[in-house]
């Protein structure tokens, strides 16, 4: 079977794919902080339901919607309940957040603007933070 198609055979959408993607990564940021509670996943699922009509219009920018989604419920967690993700680098001063870069592009990465280095590729905070509570 072809990894493009689903278990009935028929082919997979690539722009769905690239959803998909784009939500795992982001669900497992959000696991790596502890911070995955049903209302925060209901969060990604918006911006994804959002970013699929985006997709739908610009087929060619389904590489940036990762960087999308992440900035998405990086929005919407600062209106709820505060930043997200806070910066595992700078161990002094005021606590900030990660910021994604390219803010339109593919691969995106958390980065610190404040150390100016990048901490983690999205979907990879755990490996930066130890898994451990960032919020």
């Amino acid at each position: 079977m072809d990894p493009l198609d689903d278990p009935n055979g028929d082919p997979v959408d690539p722009l769905e794919l690239a959803l998909h993607a784009a939500r795992a990564l982001v669900l497992a940021d959000l696991a790596a902080g502890e911070v995955a509670e049903p209302d925060v996943v209901s969060m990604v699922e918006d911006s994804v339901v959002q970013r699929r009509w985006w997709v739908r219009q610009w087929p060619e920018g389904a590489a940036y919607v990762a960087g999308l989604v992440a900035q998405d419920v990086q929005d919407a967690l600062l209106k709820a309940y505060g930043r997200w993700p806070l910066c595992p680098v700078c161990a002094s001063g005021d606590p900030h957040a990660l910021e994604v870069e390219p803010e339109l592009g593919a691969d995106p990465h958390w980065v610190c603007h404040q150390a100016g280095v990048k901490v983690a590729p999205v979907g990879a905070l755990a490996s930066a933070t130890g898994g451990t509570r960032s919020s």
